[in-house]
């Protein structure tokens, strides 16, 4: 194996990917409830893009579990979007964290959330979050760092 190998993935640009059985039920859960139109379609997929990064939902005939995050937006105000896309019907997921992230349960969707990885700030270890389903059962997340 090369050692260079490493290195060249790590420059190599991620995008998530996620499946939808139903592509047109999917482009019309982002639109009407994330408010979120595709950059770019081709017969299998819809690509989106947010804050400069890029994901796609593609046409499968595999579906996800939705047992774990997929995919997730940081946000400055995360009340702010749990309430605008609860307003446009999202339903967010009432549940209690595992012990190695605290704990706590969700109050109204949101839930105070430890030992948080960023990019955004290293060395911060507190976010919010808060998780919903896509119309394909993908899970989503929402978080927001605590400085």
């Amino acid at each position: 194996m090369n050692g260079h190998s490493g290195n060249l993935l790590a420059q190599g640009r991620v995008a998530t990917r996620l499946p939808a059985r139903d592509l047109e039920r999917a482009r019309r859960f982002y639109s009407e409830k994330l408010g979120l139109q595709p950059v770019e379609e081709a017969p299998g997929g819809l690509m989106y893009r947010c804050g400069g990064a890029e994901f796609q939902v593609f046409r499968s005939a595999g579906a996800s579990p939705g047992t774990f995050t997929q995919m997730s937006w940081e946000v400055h105000d995360i009340e702010a979007v749990v309430g605008e896309l609860k307003q446009r019907g999202v339903v967010f997921e009432e549940f209690a964290l595992s012990p190695v992230h605290g704990g706590a349960r969700t109050q109204d969707g949101i839930v105070d959330v430890q030992n948080y990885l960023s990019t955004r700030a290293p060395g911060a270890r507190e976010a919010r979050g808060a998780w919903f389903r896509d119309s394909e059962g993908n899970m989503l997340g929402i978080g927001q760092l605590v400085t």
